[in-house]
């Protein structure tokens, strides 16, 4: 069955390669995008500028043309359009190679889709054995067939002096491009190319992936799939191909729980060989925590690699690993041993930019393997000075985990006895919003919240609570499950947190469950006095009706006032 869902790839490298083009041609090369240099995975903004100036860089005069050429195809006069119409009637009708190949001959009206269907169908019939590749790779109106989704060159009689080299030829305006990825990527539209997509190898899809990771392409048709013929392939990706998979995933935020779990099973099967590089082991960190995808068994993997690998690991492939477990809520079960070996290991001078070394111990803290030391170095006064000196200067996320640290330090942290941020640290002035998707939900939990509550100063919505981020809403009951104003003092009363949790706030993949960074906040407020309602997007929609909506936030008030 799999041999009529994706065409063979050994056809189409034949098809096109194997094509006797003149001595001059070659293959345009397509760079990969590289596994190494990820360095935050909860700031995937810190890789954008590379992959901001691929996207940047024209795309070619051949892509340009080929795609219009594609989605113009409609001939302005009526005969044109008529004989395009013949041609395609030929086309669906033919029976043998022959009289496919016979439809671009004396054929003024034949274009490249034309050319692209023909392809398409000789790829179909060599996967169902119905043809043998030889009866027509050396036919010369199959070479024909290949010149014409192979290149572009401008006319001889419209070229003007630019256009002509110093011997009077035209210049080619991206020269043969007999490359089956270069086909893929820039002939055909999106839906063509994703139909193409079966016919090249595993080692060209994962290029093809990679390439729409530079040019920061997010072709749904494309991903999809790419995402379902490599998880379909009985051939396993190596480290590297892995890598560039995640990173392509991770650069597109393309999340397939399918492309992920064939991917991580594959790294869990090249991981032990790989004995001398650890950049790649780093970037399948970074990009499964950017990613959030949180699978035991691979970060165990990981885990164990890089306990027996430490002397080979870079400061910043530790940091990484850190981080992401951090982000995925992953604590080892070597844990004791991670943070002998690891955490000991790293220290503030590995870091060329401060706010590097603020985001390990960020992380560190919701590991709960962060010393006082560490804590001090973030909350001491100079450390702002520093961290401006950096090129981003003091951000808000910067500002956000400090505030997370200070407030960890005096709720959480044992006979911590460091420094703490002054009152009027510059880092309280952060302003804090949430993503319009999430606030779609906040609004719809407001509007039950009015019909369960008397009065609007029962009710405060985004309070700043100073560490770090906002309370949803914020309501008092007593112990009889009766709700109280907030504009009167009752030292008694039962702090109610309703915080929505959103999809950007959980883990996804084989094992589910709230982000490290969900479980920091939640810590926090629990220290600091407030009963949490955390309400789930899988629980609570807002296009159920409000009846509903205000019987769930109800059911969820009585549990906390009987737990009291």
């Amino acid at each position: 069955m799999l041999g009529l869902q994706r065409f063979a790839g050994s056809f189409v490298t034949q098809l096109y390669r194997r094509a006797a083009f003149s001595s001059s041609v070659r293959a345009a090369g397509i760079p990969v995008a590289p596994t190494g240099g990820q360095l935050d995975a909860v700031e995937p903004e810190a890789r954008a500028p590379a992959v901001e100036e691929a996207a940047k860089k024209p795309r070619g005069n051949m892509v340009a043309a080929a795609f219009e050429s594609l989605r113009n195809d409609n001939p302005k006069d009526e005969s044109k359009s008529q004989a395009s119409s013949k041609i395609d009637e030929r086309i669906i009708n033919a029976k043998t190679v022959n009289g496919l190949l016979t439809i671009t001959e004396n054929n003024n009206g034949f274009s490249r889709k034309h050319a692209l269907r023909i392809v398409s169908i000789l790829a179909e019939w060599s996967t169902l054995n119905r043809v043998k590749i030889s009866e027509f790779e050396n036919d010369t109106r199959f070479l024909r067939i290949c010149r014409m989704l192979g290149r572009t060159v401008p006319k001889n009689n419209g070229a003007n002096n630019k256009d002509l080299d110093e011997n009077g030829t035209a210049k080619r305006i991206s020269g043969f491009r007999t490359d089956d990825l270069n086909t893929v990527l820039g002939v055909a539209g999106d839906d063509e190319a994703a139909k193409l997509i079966a016919s090249i190898s595993l080692p060209q899809m994962v290029k093809v992936m990679s390439t729409l990771a530079q040019r920061k392409r997010r072709s749904t048709p494309l991903l999809r799939s790419l995402a379902f013929n490599i998880s379909s392939a009985s051939e396993s990706l190596d480290l590297k191909q892995a890598g560039d998979v995640l990173f392509a995933m991770s650069t597109l935020n393309f999340q397939d729980s399918v492309l992920s779990a064939k991917v991580c099973a594959d790294v869990q099967s090249a991981l032990p060989k790989n004995v001398e590089k650890s950049a790649v082991v780093g970037s399948i960190i970074t990009s499964l925590g950017i990613l959030r995808y949180r699978d035991l068994d691979i970060l165990e993997s990981l885990t164990q690699w890089l306990l027996k690998n430490s002397e080979i690991c870079r400061p910043q492939d530790l940091s990484a690993y850190f981080l992401t477990s951090a982000l995925l809520n992953f604590k080892s079960a070597q844990l004791e041993e991670v943070s002998k070996k690891l955490v000991k290991s790293i220290v503030r001078e590995d870091f060329t930019k401060q706010s590097e070394w603020l985001s390990f111990v960020w992380s560190l803290t919701m590991l709960g393997l962060v010393e006082h030391g560490h804590l001090a170095s973030v909350l001491s006064a100079d450390f702002l000075e520093t961290l401006k000196k950096d090129k981003a200067g003091v951000t808000a996320t910067s500002k956000m985990r400090l505030l997370n640290l200070n407030s960890y330090a005096q709720l959480i942290a044992t006979d911590y006895k460091g420094p703490l941020l002054p009152t009027d640290s510059p880092a309280y002035q952060v302003p804090m919003a949430h993503p319009k998707a999430k606030q779609v939900l906040i609004n719809g939990m407001l509007d039950a919240l009015k019909s369960l509550l008397p009065a609007s100063n029962h009710l405060q919505t985004a309070v700043d609570t100073k560490m770090g981020f906002l309370i949803d809403a914020l309501c008092h009951f007593d112990a009889n499950k009766n709700p109280l104003p907030l504009d009167k003092e009752n030292p008694n009363a039962i702090r109610v947190a309703l915080m929505v949790i959103d999809f950007h706030d959980i883990c996804h993949g084989t094992h589910r469950c709230g982000s490290g960074v969900t479980n920091l906040t939640f810590d926090l407020l629990e220290k600091s006095g407030y009963h949490v309602i955390p309400v789930p997007y899988n629980e609570f929609s807002t296009s159920d009706k409000l009846l509903k909506r205000v019987q769930y936030l109800e059911s969820k008030f009585k549990a906390i006032a009987s737990s009291k």
